[in-house]
Parts: C-alpha cells; sequence; structure tokens
C-alpha cells in the first residue's frame, strides 16, 4: 500500500490519460473526479479505474477532442451532448450549465447524452450544494443486476446522488448504487482480493456469494424496491433521452474502439425559490446535530448524516495521504499507457 497526497495522485492519472490521448484540459477534469473519490475512501471509483479509461481512450472509444454541445429546450430544461467524450468532464460541464439555469429560474433539469462513464457521482451533486443549490443526478450502467424475481442481467447498478449545503461549508451527500453494491465495490475487492457481504451478489447459480471472483450478477436493494428505482433511473437518463435502454447499455468492456453512449440526468434545486436560503442552511445544519446527537444503536458510537464519514475520510487523507494499492500505484508510475487488459473481457470472468 503506498500513501499519496491528493495533488499527487491526480497529477500521475492526468499524465497517464494524457498520454493515452485525451487533451490536458480533459486529463485533467477527469482526474478530479477520480481524485475526489480516492479523496473520499470510495476507490473503486478512483484511480484503479485509470487503466481501464487508459484503454478505452487509446483505442478510440473515448473521443479524445469532442465536440460538446447545449441546447436549451425551455426556461429550465436543456440536453448536453458529450460527442462520446469523457463522461466525467461532459457531466461536469452539464451541471455546470444546469447551476446556472437554476439560478435564474429556481430549478433544471439538464439530460447529458453520448457519454462515457463518468465516474463518481456525488462529484456533480457537490458542485450544485458548494452555490447553495440542491443537486440530483443519476445515470445508466451496464445491464449486470437481475431483476427482482428474474434470473437474468437486465438493468445497471444505475446510481443516484443528492447534495444540499448546510451552514459553514458543510454538504449533506450520499451517492448509491440502486443495487446492494456498487459493481466498482466487487472490482476493488478482487484487487485486494478479498472476500465480499452474501447479501452483495450471486454465482452462477443465483446463489448468494461472497468470492468476489465468481459473481455473475449483482442484486436489488431492498429487492422489489430497489428494483424500482433502476427501472426509474433508466427511464430518465435513457428512454428521456433517446439512448439505449436497459439491457441494450453498452457493456463497459464490449469493444473499447466504440462509444458507449451512455445518459445521465442532473436536476439542480434553488432553495432560495422556496424559503430564504439562510434558514434553509441553518435547519439542514440543524437536522444534521440532531442526527448526531442521537442516542446510538447497540454497536454503533453515533448516527452519522450523509456523507459525514466521507469527509471525515477526506480530512484524514489530507493528512496522511491517500492510500494507494501497489498494483495501481506500480502502474501509474510506469511507462505503459495500458496492458490491454480489458477489452472485450468478461466482467464476471475470474
Amino acid at each position: 500500500m503506498v500513501r499519496l497526497a491528493k495533488d499527487e495522485l491526480k497529477d500521475l492519472m492526468k499524465k497517464k490519460l494524457n498520454k493515452a490521448g485525451l487533451s490536458e484540459e480533459h486529463a485533467e477534469g477527469v482526474a478530479d473526479v477520480l481524485a475526489h473519490a480516492d479523496a473520499r475512501g470510495v476507490h473503486s471509483h478512483g484511480a484503479m479505474r485509470v487503466e481501464y479509461y487508459a484503454e478505452r481512450i487509446a483505442k478510440g472509444g473515448i473521443t479524445h477532442n469532442p465536440n460538446f454541445t447545449f441546447e436549451k429546450t425551455g426556461p429550465a430544461s436543456g440536453v448536453f451532448d458529450g460527442d462520446n467524450g469523457a463522461g466525467h468532464v461532459a457531466a461536469k460541464e452539464a451541471m455546470d450549465e444546469a447551476i446556472k439555469m437554476a439560478k435564474e429560474s429556481g430549478i433544471a433539469i439538464v439530460g447529458v447524452k453520448h457519454i462515457s462513464h463518468s465516474g463518481a457521482l456525488s462529484y456533480f451533486v457537490d458542485q450544485a450544494a458548494r452555490e447553495d443549490l440542491i443537486g440530483l443526478s443519476m445515470c445508466q450502467s451496464d445491464p449486470m443486476v437481475v431483476p427482482y424475481g428474474g434470473s437474468e442481467p437486465y438493468y445497471g447498478t444505475n446510481p443516484i446522488a443528492f447534495a444540499a449545503p448546510g451552514k459553514d461549508g458543510q454538504i449533506v451527500t450520499f451517492d448509491m448504487a440502486t443495487t446492494v453494491q456498487a459493481w466498482g465495490k466487487i472490482l476493488h475487492a478482487r484487487s485486494k482480493k478479498v472476500d465480499i457481504p452474501e447479501d452483495w451478489a450471486v454465482d452462477a447459480d443465483g446463489n448468494p456469494t461472497t468470492d468476489p471472483f465468481k459473481v455473475q450478477a449483482l442484486v436489488p436493494i431492498a429487492g422489489p424496491k430497489g428494483y424500482g428505482l433502476m427501472m426509474m433511473v433508466d427511464v430518465l437518463s435513457g428512454i428521456l433521452l433517446g439512448l439505449p435502454h436497459g439491457n441494450q447499455v453498452s457493456s463497459m468492456y464490449h469493444d473499447l474502439s466504440e462509444g458507449r453512449d451512455l445518459g445521465q440526468l442532473h436536476i439542480v434545486i434553488n432553495p432560495s425559490f422556496f424559503t430564504n436560503i439562510d434558514s434553509f442552511k441553518e435547519n439542514l445544519t440543524s437536522s444534521m446535530s440532531d442526527l448526531n446527537n442521537m442516542k446510538p444503536a447497540p454497536g454503533f458510537d453515533e448516527v452519522n448524516w450523509p456523507g459525514q464519514r466521507s469527509a471525515a475520510r477526506e480530512k484524514a487523507y489530507e493528512e496522511n495521504g491517500i492510500e494507494i494499492v501497489d498494483d495501481v500505484y506500480n502502474y501509474l508510475v510506469s511507462d505503459v499507457v495500458h496492458n490491454n487488459n480489458y477489452d472485450n473481457k468478461d466482467p464476471f470472468a475470474e
């Protein structure tokens, strides 16, 4: 295990992505989102993804110099076309457009289409919260989840994220897959060669497994409830934008020379159109304090508000450095762009 300062890690990732073919500006943008994830302890969406992105970039599956376009379709709506460029950069710029509209109109809904994988959604909703706005974001992903009552994968993990501002820079944030756990967490377990909890996934026979290398499908969170949420995400970030949906969504690993045409949806709400913004932030901070002061259940030291532990990890990493596994670090400091590990790979293969 290696510990790196956030800026040092970001610079290594930027250089690798730039070497793979991204412009320096877009490599910087992707690296910033990845460093955000690692700094918050979400390593499944951080540096461990760089080699995959580098291979897709090098093979042309991510447009090196995309022609981003934004069409405002109404007073509070718009569509951002990412031209199959880096999803992290497209999603960030689309959120910037949504923030502008929400400040003017009170609310904004921006669809983001034709993009590659965009990483941790918490990055984008935090953009809104830092502007005293409420942010929601959701996106499609690979069909890797068995629907409730089904035996074959149909939907992706289809994550949802939310952020809102409190006082003194505090932000309530949650970023969740609509599965019991995100696929990236399985990848992280594989990279560390550790077991996973038995309620995360199933094997080829549909039985729960603790071996991350035997996973053949993920399962919805809370059964039919998670199943309903993942369908909602697919409708709002896929069908709504005229994109492939359900089991038509492109695989992360199928033909890395082709764009993925993924979709994402940002919703931004301006609290000042509904209440006094200072009162809103005061009341949210009051709720956060109430939760911290609540008597914890047996086995817990404290009741945390959503995002509190991630914020604590970020502070700890600022002081002690971000932990990066040796294999990932060795790749980042090497001269290799990629090792041809991902093209047409079976995501469930050992």
